[in-house]
């Protein structure tokens, strides 16, 4: 394969005819501005295009097979493992020239968009004709539909409505060879060949670049009530987690740690007592009758609870926006803390929530640095935020040792590594703690197949030196 200096004006030239000079670069300001994604870490492209349909990324890759050079798909570059990252240079596909929404069928809830739409515009339109987009990642504003299908996102509904991989239907997928296929149905159900579709969803950008994703929509439910309960401590609040749901599904379980809760105090619109040291936000939605018929069961199941400080409900949308605010805040507000940080998604079921949030705070004591939690209590995905200044080597040691002691007490607990971030390359060198051989040799063997010649993406997923 050609190191990006090797891809020459000739490739270059190429490349300018597919896609237009207008939509390629190679400017070094633009470079920089591509070569970098959520966790902070910067590989320089050789350059970037900006493909405007199926057709020219199908050219972009036949031209890719025959020189021989590498090809990262990029969305938003939200991605928190470094999925987009252009670690062996080469072109960056910029994506998002591809943001139509092509269709919403209302009659058959199904919808069909470009990887470039952004999740949350996409949901405000279906919202306008009463349908509903659950997968609801905390950057959906700016996030991508492909970028979500890539690395099967997530987010706070997925307790009631599930993930990405639930909603979608089919794809279009270019391959590393530059042909054309299309994946899945439009139907509810399908079981013609191999599910192909399931096979794309998750697979970070390594198998083939989509450019066009059919999902399926379900009715907007038409009420909806927000309750934050306020804890007197962290594992209180976790093991409410518990007994809600052997109760309620809710639409929505969260919760922060007394440091989270901390860095966005501000933001949250209701006054809190000092003594409160966790919080949970839960929502239920539905019809009328059954969102009142919830909120009662919530008040009763909460009401015996000694942890439990105070139950509010969000009495103004204003209040519910405020504490969504201030829940999506969390992340980007940690860096008030320390300037960098290793932010991982972890998942355990759900009763072993508690015992996973005190390791947490164990770890924190044992190495001296902060490390709080928060995250979808009700699926059990846990946000632990390792926070560092990696100009100390001391600190990168002791952040990595103790990242990695999380990732052996999650598989210890019957866990995940990752619950909706991907692997990309800050797992990758851990996947083995939970992936046996026999299935890492069959995932390979995968890449193998699509990309011989592993031009698609490459680096990612699969362990190498210096990926943690």
């Amino acid at each position: 394969m050609l190191p990006m200096t090797a891809m020459d004006r000739h490739i270059f030239k190429e490349l300018k005819k597919i896609v237009g000079k207008e939509n390629f670069t190679t400017a070094k300001e633009d470079l920089l501005c591509y070569s970098y994604d959520g966790t902070g870490k910067t590989f320089l492209p050789a350059a970037i295009a900006f493909p405007a349909n199926t057709k020219e990324i199908s050219a972009i890759m036949k031209l890719a097979t025959h020189a021989q050079f590498p090809v990262v798909p990029r969305g938003a570059a939200t991605g928190m493992t470094g999925g987009s990252l252009p670690i062996q240079g080469g072109l960056v596909l910029a994506m998002n020239r591809l943001n139509n929404i092509l269709e919403i069928d209302e009659q058959n809830h199904v919808a069909v968009v470009e990887p470039g739409v952004i999740n949350g515009q996409f949901r405000e339109q279906l919202e306008e004709k009463d349908l509903f987009y659950p997968p609801d990642p905390a950057s959906l504003k700016f996030c991508t539909m492909g970028g979500n299908v890539a690395e099967c996102a997530g987010g706070p509904s997925a307790v009631k409505y599930g993930v990405t991989r639930d909603y979608v239907l089919g794809l279009e997928v270019v391959l590393p060879d530059g042909r054309i296929m299309q994946t899945g149905v439009r139907t509810a159900k399908g079981v013609v060949g191999y599910d192909l579709t399931r096979l794309f969803i998750g697979s970070e950008g390594t198998l083939g670049i989509i450019t066009k994703i059919t999902v399926k929509l379900i009715s907007l439910p038409i009420a909806k009530k927000t309750f934050l309960a306020n804890c007197a401590s962290l594992a209180g609040a976790t093991e409410m987690v518990t007994h809600i749901l052997k109760s309620i599904t809710p639409c929505t379980l969260e919760y922060l740690d007394n440091t989270a809760l901390e860095i966005v105090r501000e933001k949250i619109p209701f006054p809190l007592d000092s003594k409160v040291k966790a919080l949970l936000l839960i929502e239920v939605d539905g019809d009328p009758v059954s969102v009142e018929t919830q909120a009662e069961q919530l008040k009763h199941l909460l009401q015996d609870q000694k942890e439990l400080l105070s139950l509010r409900e969000a009495a103004t949308a204003e209040d519910v926006d405020s504490l969504w605010t201030a829940r999506r805040a969390v992340s980007p507000s940690a860096f008030a803390l320390k300037p960098d940080k290793i932010s991982e998604d972890i998942v355990v079921p759900r009763t072993a929530i508690p015992h996973l949030v005190e390791y947490a705070e164990r770890l924190a004591r044992e190495y001296n640095i902060p490390i709080f939690t928060f995250g979808h209590a009700g699926d059990g995905n846990i946000h632990v935020n390792i926070m560092l200044d990696k100009k100390i080597p001391e600190e990168v040691d002791k952040a990595q040792a103790a990242k990695e002691k999380l990732f052996k007490e999650v598989i210890a607990l019957s866990g995940t590594l990752s619950g909706e971030h991907g692997v990309g390359i800050t797992k990758a060198p851990f996947i083995s703690m939970e992936l046996d051989q026999t299935s890492m040799d069959v995932m390979q063997s995968l890449k193998n197949f699509f990309d011989p010649h592993d031009i698609l993406n490459p680096g990612k997923i699969f362990p190498t030196e210096n990926k943690s």
